[in-house]
């Protein structure tokens, strides 16, 4: 039985594809600028050589069928025809009140996927589009929704109401509902397995960086507050979105220009953040090599975006009442030595103390690494995040009928000796031209979840 998941965004789609009866993953990959020109397609084997494949795909369907077309290659493929593909999970950013867990898509949940997609406009419209396109081109399995919103609803109301008219909350569901819940779920329950400690007995930050960035406060291993709020547009700074803002600003602005609500939605989602602030650039390695060669802008977002996400653990780490452990994941969290560097100055008198050379070394996607120095009071981890397995473990329990919401179920990465096959072996590779990886690598405790 093979699992495929697939996570849309915006404009890439994220793939891989699981051997349920042999516990493996046996491929994964990533199309990146679909309906950009230079569409590519990243395709990575279990014991092949990682191949790239250039073809231009202007939509997500096409996108799609690319991925198909790779999986079923007569040399490079890991399955004979799609008809081995026994159901595919789509991760789904925002599913507001209406989901709180993982679930079976029926023309029901994607009629409320539509009527929710203003909520997350960077998200969910390709995550539909995604949906439509997967469930055209592979009309006999089943498909199932993987909701980014579900690891948030154990927040307490002190956490997730708005100071806001309490009409708003009963007519409109307005609140705070927190997005890459399942990334935070994979690194909360990574987090516990190298702590040695009861999932629910662990009190972590954890920062998911990417080009949408959120932080989690995680209290007895359950999600207590979040960053983002009733859209991904709150919180930190980020590549495009402007995060945290006086929301007048807005009204104000709409009156000078003459802008109306859409316009003003698009310049807050994709035209503010990291790109705002530099006025050229939204990839944070394009900033920092500017920032290298002295323009100024440059230099102030790498601060402005350090500074917010040192803000954000302190208040986070007075929330909870005591940390054991701050983590990065995603792509700039796992990559981004100079945006935690940043991020963790000054902190050590909450006994947060970075290793500088342990920090510049830890650039994987391949392994868990620990960036805290040996007199640390609380641990520093850099935790690849695997939100495509979180997919497939849901997928794979809501076929068999035994999946339920996080603290009722038990992931396979919960376990001291869980090893990603294809990260395992990509590692060795890679520790073949960065030797000193190995000093940053860490292995679970002996006793671990005990």
């Amino acid at each position: 039985m093979k699992i495929l998941s697939l996570n849309c965004g915006s404009s890439s789609l994220k793939y891989s594809v699981f051997d349920a009866q042999k516990n493996i993953p046996v491929c994964s990959g990533i199309v990146e600028r679909i309906g950009i020109s230079g569409s590519f397609l990243n395709y990575e084997a279990l014991g092949k050589e990682k191949i790239t494949i250039n073809k231009e795909c202007s939509d997500h369907k096409e996108a799609i069928k690319l991925v198909i077309d790779a999986l079923t290659d007569k040399n490079n493929g890991v399955l004979k025809n799609i008809s081995e593909i026994a159901a595919v999970g789509h991760r789904v950013v925002h599913g507001g009140e209406k989901f709180t867990k993982s679930v079976i898509i029926n023309r029901e949940v994607l009629k409320t996927f539509k009527e929710l997609a203003d909520l997350a406009p960077l998200h969910n419209p390709p995550n539909i589009m995604g949906i439509e396109a997967a469930m055209d081109l592979l009309p006999s399995v089943k498909h199932m929704a993987i909701m980014d919103t579900a690891w948030h609803q154990t927040m307490p109301p002190s956490s997730y109401t708005y100071a806001l008219p309490h009409s708003w909350y009963s007519k409109y569901a307005i609140r705070r509902y927190g997005f890459h819940g399942t990334s935070f779920l994979y690194v909360a329950k990574r987090a516990a397995v190298l702590l040695g400690k009861d999932p629910f007995k662990t009190n972590l930050i954890i920062a998911h960086i990417g080009n949408g960035a959120s932080i989690n406060a995680v209290k007895n291993g359950c999600s207590f507050d979040t960053s983002m709020g009733f859209t991904p547009l709150e919180g930190l700074v980020m590549g495009t979105r402007a995060g945290d803002h006086d929301p007048a600003i807005g009204l104000y602005v709409m009156q000078k220009e003459n802008k109306n609500p859409k316009e003003m939605d698009s310049l807050l989602n994709k035209k503010s953040g990291i790109l705002g602030i530099t006025e050229r650039f939204a990839d944070r390695r394009d900033v920092e090599i500017e920032a290298e060669k002295g323009d100024e802008k440059c230099k102030l977002a790498i601060e402005i975006e350090g500074y917010r996400i040192k803000k954000y653990i302190g208040a986070y780490a007075a929330a909870l009442g005591g940390v054991d452990a701050v983590i990065f994941t995603a792509g700039v969290g796992e990559k981004g030595a100079i945006t935690r560097e940043k991020a963790l100055e000054g902190l050590e008198f909450m006994g947060v103390k970075l290793d500088k050379n342990k920090n510049a070394v830890s650039k994987t996607r391949n392994a868990e690494t620990e960036i805290s120095s040996n007199d640390s009071k609380v641990k520093i981890f850099v935790i690849p995040t695997d939100e495509e397995r979180v997919f497939v473990e849901d997928v794979i329990g809501l076929l068999k009928g035994n999946y339920d919401i996080h603290t009722r179920f038990s992931y396979s990465f919960q376990k001291p000796d869980y090893v990603n096959a294809i990260r395992e072996d990509a590692f060795k590779k890679e520790l073949e031209e960065k030797p000193k990886l190995a000093l940053v690598a860490v292995r679970p405790p002996v006793q671990s979840n005990k």
